[in-house]
C-alpha cells in the first residue's frame, strides 16, 4: 500500500466522519462548520487523484461561497443557534431514515463492486488538467454557470432583504 492510498483512505474516512456529525449535529452553526471539514477534505481527495483544479473549485465554490452564504443568511434571518426539541423528527422517522441511508449505500457500493470488483483504476493526470476544464466549464456550460452565480446572489440579497428592520425612524 502507497504514501498516495493511505492519504487517500484517511481523507476519504475524514470526510464521511465529518459528513456524518454535519447531518446529526444539533447545532446548526457547529454543522456548518463540520460541512467545512467534510468539503475540505473532499478537496484533498481531488488533489491525490491529481485533478487540482478540480479542488480548486471545490474550496472556492463550496467551502468559500455556500458555506459562507449559508452562515450568512443563518445570522441574518436570526435563526435559532441553540438546539430545538420542536424542530426534532420523532424516533421511528430517524430509524427509517437510517434504513433507508444504508440500503442505498449498500446498492451504490453493491453496483460498484459488480462494475469495477478489484480491477485497478488507473489516474489519467491529464483529465483535471486547467485546460480541458476550462473548456468543458467556459464552451458548453458557461451559461448554467452564471445562471448559479446569479442565484446564489439573489439569494444574499434575499436574505438582507428578509432580515431588514422595517420600523420607521
Amino acid at each position: 500500500m502507497s504514501g498516495q492510498e493511505i492519504l487517500f483512505g484517511a481523507l476519504a474516512v475524514l470526510a464521511v466522519a465529518s459528513g456524518l456529525i454535519a447531518v446529526t449535529g444539533t447545532r446548526v452553526v457547529h454543522c456548518a462548520l463540520w460541512l467545512v471539514v467534510s468539503l475540505g477534505s473532499l478537496a484533498g481527495v481531488y488533489l491525490v487523484l491529481g485533478a487540482e483544479v478540480v479542488a480548486l473549485v471545490q474550496l472556492l465554490v463550496y467551502v468559500g461561497a455556500v458555506v459562507v452564504l449559508v452562515l450568512f443568511a443563518l445570522m441574518l434571518t436570526r435563526a435559532p443557534i441553540s438546539p430545538s426539541r420542536r424542530l426534532d423528527a420523532p424516533p421511528a422517522q430517524r430509524i427509517a431514515a437510517a434504513v433507508v441511508g444504508v440500503a442505498v449505500a449498500g446498492v451504490v457500493g453493491g453496483a460498484l463492486m459488480i462494475a469495477v470488483g478489484d480491477t485497478a483504476i488507473q489516474v489519467d493526470a491529464g483529465r483535471g488538467a486547467p485546460r480541458p476544464i476550462a473548456t468543458a466549464i467556459f464552451g458548453g456550460w458557461v451559461l448554467p454557470f452564471e445562471i448559479l452565480s446569479v442565484l446564489l446572489l439573489a439569494a444574499l440579497i434575499a436574505a438582507l432583504a428578509v432580515t431588514r428592520d422595517r420600523t420607521p425612524r
